[in-house]
């Protein structure tokens, strides 16, 4: 079933009004016809089953016909904290890994960031637009948040829960390894872990250091070195592996 996350303007006393992009990409792109159902998302846990009443490229309509929560939502929220990335490698991070179940993104302003990279909000309009066409896919009952630009000092300062750094140089325990011993079997599951990776040349070793100093554990990710999107994706599938939320 086809699923559209709306704000809750959008549904009233039992009706739902869709936008004017989701009215076309109903009308015009899916081609589908009065009677049809589709999912409706509030972004609260809510998936609503609509039966569309009237569609037009320009409005569409339809009727509630039941209400449940929406299953896929994880129980431990997992944040990434991925750096500046050319903006397809960025989105491609967002895209998988709303599809996996992160919760939330905050990318980060680092040192080995290229210089001059800036957000528009033309871009944050497209990532967030990215992450909503990826929760619907993957059938997430939520959308991830997608915090402006932080820099890397502020991020360390601000992370709350288990947090790790992907640092590919030096004497690392493994990611797996620290996830293991910390929310292996018989361990309380946690409420929040969060990741922070850098971007292609890794974070600088005072980076590191910083991050240790807020108690952010620096990690291993294998025994290769992994481009920075690759690194993102292998990370958030340990952590929601290690929490219980790929079953």
């Amino acid at each position: 079933m086809q699923r559209f996350f709306v704000g809750p303007e959008q549904i009233v006393q039992g009706k739902v009004a869709f936008s004017p992009d989701q009215s076309r990409q109903i009308a015009q792109v899916l081609r589908m016809q009065p009677g049809e159902e589709v999912g409706v998302l509030d972004n609260a846990g809510w998936l609503y089953v609509v039966r569309l009443d009237e569609v037009s490229a320009r409005d569409v309509v339809g009727t509630v016909r039941s209400r449940r929560l929406a299953p896929g939502e994880p129980r431990t929220k997992v944040t990434m904290y991925p750096a500046l990335l050319k903006s397809d490698k960025l989105e491609f991070v967002f895209q998988k890994c709303t599809e996996l179940g992160v919760s939330a993104f905050e990318p980060i302003l680092t040192d080995h960031v290229a210089v001059g990279s800036t957000v528009s909000e033309n871009k944050q309009a497209r990532w967030e637009r990215i992450i909503a066409e990826a929760a619907e896919q993957s059938e997430r009952g939520r959308l991830p948040q997608l915090h402006p630009v932080t820099l890397f000092p502020q991020a360390c300062e601000q992370v709350r829960g288990l947090s790790f750094i992907a640092a590919e140089r030096g004497d690392r325990k493994s990611l797996r390894a620290e996830l293991s011993a910390r929310v292996g079997a018989g361990s309380q599951r946690p409420f929040a872990m969060n990741l922070l990776v850098g971007p292609e040349g890794g974070f600088a070793p005072e980076e590191v250091d910083l991050a240790v100093h807020y108690g952010i554990i620096p990690v291993g990710l294998g025994p290769r070195i992994l481009r920075a999107e690759t690194a993102s994706i292998v990370g958030a599938t340990l952590l929601l592996v290690y929490a219980g939320e790929m079953e």
